[in-house]
């Protein structure tokens, strides 16, 4: 399922974006001081707050458009090809196109102009998808545009999610993204259930038309409702100031577990979504949408009814929760408890907003933008790993049989993250209380 906090600020009017790093040095790995808040703003505030909306409306649309494209897809090759593993890798291997863009690409996060590249890849989404509508287009061409565009929404996360710390003030970025996980729920569930009955009534070709207008609507919206602000880096965006920050952001092992933790039971879990299609071929929809509308009932619940003490405590038992009820799987049971299950462990994606308050309290502000474009470049690639592993699995077994088995992976390495995240927090407690982001005096 497929989700850099500024100084704080008492007016919604955005301060000039600092200058970021050096593009000839690595830039200072040193946390802010304290990046934690007592009070969080409610989502009326969120909502007064200029350009909030416009970014939110615009998301929604892409939303909507992945949505309906990706399950419009996924059908239109399983009906050609009879085959779980394409089927599945054509509504997920787009992802696996991340780690390029996450080698290559993610400099650009805070160096280019927010508008200009948001409604840019708007542009050239509504162009992808109106190509994968040509009547006859190869199997093999259908791979290449969806690869393509993979390679080019890995940059949009961390200029998004960048763009929305920088718009928000510093204790609203959490309830902010809750916003925007929420409305992903909600877009998704809508998607499913209305890409369902365009597949069924009309055709998946429709449903991609349809969605190439969506990404349209999206472009404009962006071009209309957001201002042009600067870069908030320095620097021209290059493959030498994507691994040199990179290199940054990996260097500290608090961060490393957090990546980890943020990139693989999630994405071994998506492995088991992307099965859906060839599980039940008539109900899919259904339960993508009982899917979405767990993450969304998780992600409400995590990022605005429960107090911080409470939440940093959660992330490990929402992952268990995110991958226990596939394990029901292994029975093939019929769609009403499927769709119960996936329900259920869609709640434990909220572990995301659980690890994203965590990395941005390890993170530097000058890091922000490229540290969450790492986080959804890493997080959507191995969404694309776990659909290729569901895939094959359930190409040699069965897909009920691929859904238990990526569960039982992504129960595994939760545990053992778990129990790595235990022996870090005991080694720095018996310490000097020096940490691998603050340079030694």
């Amino acid at each position: 399922m497929p989700n850099t906090e500024p100084p704080p600020r008492t007016s919604p009017t955005p301060p000039v974006a600092p200058a970021g790093p050096s593009p000839d040095r690595p830039p200072s790995d040193r946390p802010p001081a304290d990046r934690s808040s007592s009070a969080r703003p409610g989502y009326r505030t969120l909502f007064r707050t200029a350009e909030f909306a416009p970014l939110l409306l615009a998301t929604a649309a892409h939303t909507a458009a992945q949505t309906v494209s990706g399950l419009a897809l996924g059908t239109l090759v399983y009906r050609a090809t009879d085959s779980p593993l394409l089927s599945a890798l054509s509504m997920f291997g787009p992802s696996l196109a991340q780690v390029l863009g996450a080698a290559l690409l993610l400099s650009g996060s805070d160096r280019l102009r927010p508008r200009a590249a948001l409604a840019g890849i708007s542009l050239s989404f509504a162009a992808g998808t109106a190509v994968l509508a040509l009547p006859g287009l190869p199997i093999a061409a259908v791979f290449a545009v969806v690869l393509a565009l993979g390679l080019i929404a890995s940059l949009g996360g961390g200029v998004r999610w960048g763009l929305l710390n920088e718009i928000l003030t510093k204790d609203g970025y959490l309830p902010g993204r809750s916003v925007f996980n929420m409305m992903s729920g909600i877009m998704q569930i809508t998607g499913y259930a209305a890409g369902g009955v365009l597949v069924a009534v009309l055709s998946p070709r429709t449903a991609l038309l349809l969605t190439t207008a969506l990404h349209l609507a999206a472009a404009l919206v962006l071009r209309l409702g957001l201002t042009a602000r600067p870069p908030r880096a320095a620097g021209r965006p290059s493959v030498a100031a994507t691994w040199r920050t990179n290199a940054v952001l990996w260097s500290a092992r608090p961060r490393r577990l957090t990546y980890l933790g943020l990139w693989i039971p999630n994405g071994l879990v998506v492995g088991c979504e992307s099965l859906y299609v060839s599980y039940a071929p008539d109900a899919a929809g259904t339960l993508f949408a009982c899917a979405a509308l767990g993450m969304l009932a998780g992600d409400a619940t995590v990022g605005r009814l429960l107090p911080q003490r409470v939440r940093a405590r959660l992330a490990t038992p929402l992952l268990v929760l995110l991958a226990a009820p596939y394990a029901a799987f292994a029975l093939r049971p019929a769609v009403p408890l499927a769709a119960v299950c996936v329900a259920l462990a869609s709640v434990g994606f909220g572990a995301s907003l659980v690890q994203q308050e965590r990395l941005m309290a390890l993170t530097p502000d000058e890091l922000g933008g490229h540290a969450l474009g790492l986080h959804s470049a890493g997080m959507l690639t191995m969404q694309g790993v776990g659909a290729a592993l569901a895939g094959a699995v359930a190409q040699l077994t069965s897909p009920a049989a691929g859904m238990t088995a990526m569960a039982a992976a992504s129960l595994a390495v939760t545990l053992a993250l778990a129990a790595a995240g235990r022996r870090e927090g005991g080694i720095r407690r018996g310490r000097e209380p020096r940490t691998a982001d603050r340079p030694a005096r």
